[in-house]
């Protein structure tokens, strides 16, 4: 099975942004974690501050993944561009959000991904990329 974990802007500083929010473990600790979690899975990982390079990710991949984790960020909020590229795609996206979108400013609460997901996972941590595993196996 090969699963994509994209990561939008200011993930690659995880482990040092905010730690009370978004912890202080780096993604890439936590991929290990994944790694020997799930070792039937093969992981693709990228991760961009730039939209344009996301969508072309997605473009790229979107057709032959067996599942997309997405998290993109405050581009969740902004891009309709991504929210469309999903909807282009044939492979199954799962949003990701480690903190609880709903529950911070009222910007956070619009999603132009959700309604182009085939689900959200929001506010339970590094966690949530697990749970997105799990239901694509």
């Amino acid at each position: 099975m090969n699963i994509a974990i994209i990561n939008g802007p200011n993930l690659n500083l995880l482990g040092t942004r905010e730690p009370t929010i978004y912890g202080s473990q780096t993604f890439e600790q936590y991929l290990e974690e994944l790694r020997a979690l799930f070792p039937k899975v093969q992981f693709h990982y990228f991760q961009s501050n730039v939209e344009g390079e996301l969508i072309n990710e997605i473009q790229r991949i979107g057709f032959t993944y067996d599942g997309i984790i997405l998290n993109p960020g405050g581009y969740t909020h902004t891009s309709v561009a991504l929210g469309d590229t999903i909807a282009a795609i044939t492979t199954p996206v799962i949003e990701v959000h480690i903190s609880n979108i709903f529950g911070r400013e009222e910007f956070r609460k619009l999603s132009h991904i959700s309604a182009k997901a085939k689900g959200v996972i929001s506010g339970l941590g590094l966690k949530g990329y697990a749970l997105a595993v799990n239901n694509f196996l």
